[in-house]
């Protein structure tokens, strides 16, 4: 929730920076819809039961089986990624990070 809601809160200057949030759970579409209608989350949740998409990017797995890996990834506008940042405690930084990165490298 914390992490969502950091890109939440600063959605707007990471649109201002030319970037796109895209957030990938296992959740169902039903749960996404949910959450984004109570946090008021201005991205897209997309919904990866099986985690296909996680593990192809290399996300590790949970935290003692309590928190799921955190990874944030900047992709630039040709489609490489410029920036990994990967925390499971620390979710306020990959915001932080994610507009550090879009600022240095438009």
């Amino acid at each position: 929730m914390a992490e969502a809601c950091s890109f939440r809160d600063s959605y707007e200057d990471l649109r201002g920076l030319g970037a796109e949030v895209i957030g990938v759970s296992a959740d169902s579409p039903e749960s996404h819809l949910a959450f984004a209608r109570k946090f008021d989350l201005p991205f897209v949740l997309l919904s990866n039961p099986g985690n296909d998409v996680r593990k192809k990017l290399g996300v590790p797995g949970s935290l003692f089986g309590l928190l799921p890996g955190r990874v944030t990834y900047v992709v630039g506008k040709g489609g490489t990624v410029q920036q990994v940042f990967n925390s499971q405690l620390n979710v306020r930084e990959h915001v932080k990070v994610a507009i550090e990165e879009l600022k240095e490298k438009p």
